[in-house]
């Protein structure tokens, strides 16, 4: 009978808590990337980004009491970060349909519930061979949201492809994979959540795409086109995720505080504490993986930091969200089966979403040796052919 109540009352804790993480008081702001542009003005090259700030609240006010803007560089070639490059930053934003010059100072601004903000970031480069040695610029944004939440200091990057605007020759590495199959891996830029998903990957397959081909995409490369990564500063990790996260190989993806807290926020602390039970029961008689199977596909698909190549390295990657509507999106233009992936060096196989339930069972027999790669050889595209 005691051990009975003591099972009640840690299931009423659990739930409480919960309902607690749940319908606590939150800022329901998003930085939401829209486009950018570059072009050469006074002999400057010039880079406008345009972004705005939503409030998703449907009663609070919530003010942007501060943000600041900061770049990184890399190069093309293995993303090599570089330094002390000399611009001119300007911030404006959109009031009254007009476009207003903040020159360097943000004033305390409010977002009304159920509205947005648009802010437009100039930046001019006056170093002449500033094109030729910066491929991919990383936005860093650092802002404060203040209201009856209290105040969080949140941290957004964005990927700016300074190419990304040029018409490139197509790369494609034949890869052969048995007797019957080969693939076709496709080379991409680096992308970022600035690049349409959909568009995106029918614009580097047309013209290389066959009749009866199977295209896969990796998981990884389609959230983060979809912008699902967020920085960990962004994460209130509780005192939940710290004991949870003990109970995980070090090598998981929730074996941290701040990943185990990006899985409390999704599923709750109770399912996860449950899953884990009966995942140790389950192992005692030699069943394996029961616990991803009770929590779902949020928990095998959230990749930690260093999970991801550069600059992504420093976020944690969720899994992508409309996977089966992207996968019949690009079918129907493509003309051929499409699928999301999620492959591993291990040799371990799982098809996401597809356009055709028929060929999950093909391509879990053909993607064994991964012939995407890890990440960096920037190949996130592949298909999978049969040999004629």
């Amino acid at each position: 009978m005691l051990f009975v109540n003591i099972l009640l009352f840690l299931l009423i804790f659990l739930i409480l808590s919960d309902l607690y993480i749940k319908n606590s008081p939150k800022s329901k702001l998003n930085l939401v990337p829209i486009n950018y542009k570059i072009k050469k003005k006074d002999g400057l090259n010039e880079l406008i980004i345009d972004l705005k700030i939503t409030n998703k609240s449907k009663t609070k006010e919530t003010m942007v009491s501060n943000i600041n803007f900061e770049l990184d560089f890399f190069k093309s070639k293995g993303n090599e970060y570089c330094q002390n490059f000399n611009y001119q930053e300007d911030i404006y934003i959109y009031e009254n349909n007009k476009i207003k010059n903040l020159n360097n100072y943000w004033p305390t601004t409010i977002i009304k519930s159920n509205s947005e903000l648009f802010v437009r970031i100039i930046y001019k480069f006056s170093n002449n061979n500033f094109r030729k040695k910066i491929k991919y610029l990383w936005l860093k944004a650092y802002w404060e949201n203040y209201g009856h939440f209290g105040i969080s200091h949140n941290k957004d990057c964005l990927l700016i492809n300074l190419d990304g605007q040029k018409q490139r020759p197509k790369e494609v590495f034949e890869i052969p994979i048995n007797n019957k199959y080969k693939a076709f891996a496709i080379k991409t830029d680096l992308l970022g959540c600035f690049d349409n998903p959909v568009n995106t990957v029918i614009e580097y397959s047309k013209g290389i795409v066959e009749k009866n081909d199977i295209l896969t995409i990796g998981e990884s490369p389609l959230a983060i086109m979809q912008n699902r990564y967020i920085s960990p500063q962004n994460l209130e990790y509780s005192l939940f995720s710290k004991a949870l996260c003990y109970f995980f190989h070090p090598t998981s993806s929730l074996a941290t505080a701040c990943g185990m807290q990006l899985l409390i926020n999704r599923i709750g602390v109770t399912r996860i504490t449950f899953a884990l039970f009966v995942g140790f029961l389950s192992k005692l008689i030699g069943i394996k993986g029961m616990f991803y199977r009770l929590t779902g596909s949020e928990s095998s698909l959230i990749d930690d930091i260093s999970g991801t190549i550069t600059p992504y390295d420093k976020s944690i990657v969720m899994g992508p969200i409309n996977a089966e509507l992207f996968c019949k999106e690009v079918s129907n233009y493509l003309n051929i089966d499409v699928a999301v992936v999620d492959v591993n060096d291990l040799g371990g196989v799982k098809v996401l979403a597809s356009s055709n339930k028929a060929v999950n069972k093909i391509l879990k027999r053909n993607l064994i040796s991964n012939p995407a790669g890890n990440g960096d050889e920037k190949t996130p595209i592949v298909l999978i052919r049969e040999k004629k």
